[in-house]
C-alpha cells in the first residue's frame, strides 16, 4: 500500500510538473505586447473607432457630396485597418476594448447635433484633427515599435492616413 501511494505520489507530481511545462510554452507561444506597442494599440483603436462613428453619422448628415463620399471612405477603410489591428493585437495576447471611451463618445454627440454646413465644417475639423495624431502614431511605431508585426502594420497604414489627409484637404476646401 505505501508504495502504491508513492507511485501515485510520484504520478501527480509528474502529471504537475507536465502541466507547469505546458503551461509556460503554450505562455511563450503568444508573445506578449511591449508597454510601447501596447499603447500604440489602444491609441489608434480608439482613433479608429472614433472615425468609423463619426463617419458614419456624415454618412447621414453631411449636406456636401464629397463629405459624404469622404466619410464612407472612412468608414470602409478604418474598418479593415481596425479588424487588421485586432487580430494582430489578439495573436499577440492584447485584446483591446471595442467600446468608444467617453471623450470620443461625446466628440461623436457634439457632431451628431449639428447639421448643414456647419456639420460638414466640424465633421472635417474633426478628421483632420485625428488623423494628424493617428498619423503620428503610425509613423512613430512604424519606426520604434518592438512587435515587427506591429511595426508592418504602423508602416503600411500610415500611408492610408496620408492619403485620407490629403483627401480631406480636398474636401474642405469646396464646404
Amino acid at each position: 500500500m505505501n508504495a502504491s501511494r508513492k507511485k501515485i505520489a510520484t504520478l501527480a507530481g509528474a502529471v504537475f510538473t507536465f502541466g507547469l511545462i505546458a503551461s509556460a510554452v503554450s505562455f511563450a507561444d503568444t508573445p506578449a505586447l511591449s508597454k510601447g506597442d501596447q499603447a500604440f494599440v489602444a491609441k489608434v483603436s480608439q482613433g479608429g473607432m472614433f472615425e468609423v462613428a463619426a463617419s458614419k453619422v456624415a454618412e447621414d448628415k453631411a449636406s456636401a457630396q464629397d463629405v459624404k463620399d469622404q466619410a464612407n471612405t472612412e468608414v470602409h477603410d478604418h474598418e479593415l485597418v481596425g479588424s487588421k489591428l485586432k487580430s494582430i493585437a489578439s495573436s499577440n495576447g492584447d485584446d483591446f476594448s471595442t467600446d468608444l471611451n467617453a471623450g470620443f463618445t461625446a466628440r461623436v454627440a457634439k457632431l451628431n447635433a449639428l447639421s448643414g454646413k456647419a456639420f460638414d465644417d466640424a465633421y472635417i475639423a474633426e478628421m483632420k484633427t485625428i488623423h494628424a495624431l493617428d498619423g503620428a502614431a503610425f509613423a512613430q511605431e512604424a519606426k520604434t515599435g518592438q512587435n515587427a508585426d506591429l511595426k508592418a502594420f504602423a508602416a503600411e497604414t500610415v500611408l492610408i492616413v496620408k492619403r485620407h489627409i490629403g483627401a480631406l484637404h480636398g474636401v474642405s476646401s469646396k464646404s
